[in-house]
Order: structure tokens, then C-alpha cells, then sequence
């Protein structure tokens, strides 16, 4: 079993005790973090190492490194190759600064997005304009309701009743 698979079985196994993985996703929320904000410090700098030296660096479990690498997979420049690392496996945590942002807004981790490190990085303004942009992402928008007896928005001409509303 990789890795990634035995992290992903603890942290969302249906069986579990809830108190067991609840405290479990306690402590990996506080130790996430911390690692952001760590990296939030100096965000142009590339953070490398293998698996196991980066959870040594921050000072963490291998199962928890594992967890903060699944989590940020998608906000790298360079995706690590997370269903096959091992311990060994030299990772990087190069991310983009305006994905990783984003992708906070859209997991819904307030407690990530609004890490003080991120006033050094964007403005206010930015911060603003960045979690719009992503709340917007996700929101449908329907164009207006056409009623049977309206003109047909093809041009013809006709009812839309007698155009394409025609139950075929």
C-alpha cells in the first residue's frame, strides 16, 4: 500500500471512531497550518527535500507530510507525483501564489486564506478580488426564463410555443 493510499484509509475511513478521527483532523488542520504559514514567509522560495526530510523539517508525523502533500498537490507549478512517493521520494512545494489562494477559498479553509502571511503577498484588494473570483467560479448562472408565448430566441419570428419550446 502507497503512502498516499495508507493516509487517505486512517483519515477517511467511514469505520473509524469519530472522536479518533476527529481528533485526528484536529491536529492535522493545526500542523497545515503552520506549514502555510511557514511557507506564506518566503513564497517565491522553492521548499524541496524528500518526503521524510520535509515532515523532519516541520517537524511532523510521515502520515501528516503525506496528508499537507495530497492537500497542496494542486496548487504546485509541478504536481508531485503523490500516488507512488515513498519516503524517499524527493518532493517539491513550489505552489502558486494565486492558485493556492484560490483553491483555500474553495475548500472553504478560512483559517488557511486568512493567515496574516497572505497581507505580505497580496493586498487587501487582491485577497478580494481573488476569493470573488473563486466564489464566482462556482456559481451557475442561469440565462432568463423563456416563456411559451415569448418571441423564439432563434429569430424567427414565432411564438417559442410554436418554435424550438415544441415538445418533439
Amino acid at each position: 500500500m502507497t503512502l498516499l493510499e495508507q493516509w487517505r484509509k486512517k483519515a477517511y475511513d467511514e469505520k473509524a471512531n469519530k472522536g479518533d478521527l476527529q481528533r485526528l483532523w484536529t491536529d492535522y488542520f493545526q500542523k497545515e497550518k503552520n506549514i502555510y504559514a511557514e511557507l506564506l514567509k518566503n513564497p517565491d522560495e522553492e521548499v524541496k527535500g524528500t518526503v521524510r526530510e520535509l515532515a523532519d523539517k516541520y517537524g511532523i508525523d510521515l502520515e501528516i507530510m503525506v496528508g499537507f502533500l495530497d492537500g497542496i498537490n494542486d496548487s504546485l507549478v509541478t504536481p508531485n507525483p503523490i500516488e507512488t512517493m515513498e519516503e524517499d521520494t524527493e518532493v517539491s512545494l513550489h505552489f502558486d501564489k494565486e492558485l493556492l489562494y484560490k483553491n483555500m477559498v474553495a475548500a472553504q479553509a478560512d483559517w488557511l486564506y486568512g493567515l496574516e502571511e497572505w497581507n505580505d503577498i497580496f493586498s487587501e484588494e487582491k485577497q478580494k478580488e481573488l476569493y470573488l473570483e473563486q466564489k464566482k467560479s462556482g456559481t451557475i448562472v442561469k440565462g432568463p426564463r423563456i416563456y411559451p408565448n415569448d418571441p423564439c430566441p432563434c429569430g424567427s419570428g414565432k411564438k417559442y410555443k410554436k418554435c424550438h419550446g415544441r415538445n418533439s
